[in-house]
């Protein structure tokens, strides 16, 4: 890309992070480094693909965005809703495709050497051409695949509809904000956020024509069946990886939820959340009891547990005390029940591990799928 345009094009995307307070300091740092690393390839399409999915990102994330922020709570224990992104969420969205835009400009200029120092003719094209370079399959369907997530998961929970747990075999309802949950409203926004991304490619891309058939570099002109088919595979390729990230965070990402108010407490920036279950705070709390009472009796009874009393003056125990409809109840941290609990999945991933590994295997599976289509081999992704 011409640095004419990539370096006002990256500082005014860095400026509009600034001012609209879309990332974190380290972020915009991040997101400028990122934007450079799109900017080497001679292309466009790499920097416009991001510049749109940031665009689009950014404004999806604003859409009703109090209303979002009553829908969740905060880790820290304000209300919900996305605030600015951090350097980690911008690796996880994009550090992929930077990776293939590296590669693939390397590989453009392997083949421009073969020419001008070599006087050889290279097998792939300057263009693209149908059956052409599967790197930048891999770079349009990244794209496709977090744009498609992040479109889910910002427009999916202002359904009317509850989410579903898609990794549930009943395809239970959870709260709203749950990872795994999926609506058919979720689902759309996903298709249109891949949509926006392969309409972005369309035009950007330099599809061989008429103008570079039997040039050197050159390649045959594409066939409005050809684009079709290329359109339709990415944008549906995309959505499935809003959908592949809701069974990955389903599966390996804990959602909590706040007790009292049933709500999911999101992490900022995207980090684990902690919880505790109720048989781990009621061990834990008698045997605290159990420990305080043996400093008393110098030793004696360490492991002796108070007995709870089941005398009529404790007879509201059995209720729920976060019964909302108790106006008269008491409120506990701790004591009797945990504030915030696990709703699915387990705590192997947090969501910016979710979000890289969608990415990354969309990216990969886009170009092993393609490569099949094409009858490309593998080991020709680099081949001049």
């Amino acid at each position: 890309m011409k640095a004419i345009i990539a370096v006002p094009a990256t500082l005014a995307l860095v400026y509009r992070a600034y001012s609209h307070n879309s990332l974190t300091p380290l972020g915009i740092l991040t997101a400028a480094l990122t934007a450079a690393a799109h900017a080497v390839h001679p292309w466009n399409l790499p920097f416009v693909l991001l510049c749109v999915f940031f665009l689009a990102g950014t404004r999806v994330t604003k859409i009703k965005a109090d209303v979002k922020a009553g829908l969740t709570l905060s880790s820290q224990g304000s209300g919900g809703g996305e605030g600015p992104r951090t350097h980690v969420q911008v690796l996880a969205n994009s550090l992929m495709a930077s990776i293939l835009s590296l590669l693939h400009a390397y590989q453009l200029r392997l083949r421009r050497d073969a020419i001008v120092a070599h006087g050889e003719v290279p097998e792939g094209s300057f263009c693209y051409s149908w059956g052409g370079d599967l790197l930048v399959v891999g770079i349009i369907a990244n794209y496709a695949a977090v744009c498609a997530d992040t479109f889910s998961s910002e427009l999916g929970i202002l359904s009317r509809s509850s989410p579903r747990l898609i990794t549930s075999f009943t395809l239970r309802k959870v709260p709203r904000g749950t990872n795994g949950g999926v609506t058919i409203w979720g689902l759309v926004a996903g298709l249109i956020g891949s949509m926006i991304i392969v309409a972005a490619s369309l035009v950007f891309l330099p599809l061989c024509g008429e103008d570079t058939k039997g040039k050197v570099g050159g390649g045959d002109t594409w066939t409005i069946s050809q684009k079709a088919t290329l359109a339709w595979g990415l944008c549906i390729w995309g959505a499935l990886g809003s959908v592949l990230d809701s069974f990955l965070g389903g599966w390996l990402q804990k959602s909590v939820r706040d007790v009292r108010s049933g709500k999911i407490v999101e992490g900022d920036g995207g980090v684990r959340v902690l919880s505790a279950e109720p048989e781990q705070s009621h061990e834990r709390h008698d045997k605290a009891m159990a420990d305080a009472k043996a400093r008393l009796l110098h030793g004696e009874g360490s492991q002796a547990v108070e007995k709870q009393s089941t005398g009529s003056a404790n007879s509201s125990s059995t209720q729920d005390p976060y019964d909302p409809m108790d106006k008269h109840r008491s409120s506990h941290f701790g004591d009797l029940k945990p504030t915030r609990v696990t709703e699915s999945g387990f705590d192997l991933l947090d969501n910016n591990d979710v979000n890289f590994l969608m990415a990354f295997t969309m990216s990969i599976g886009g170009m092993v799928l393609a490569g099949w289509y094409w009858g490309v081999p593998l080991e020709n992704i680099l081949k001049a």
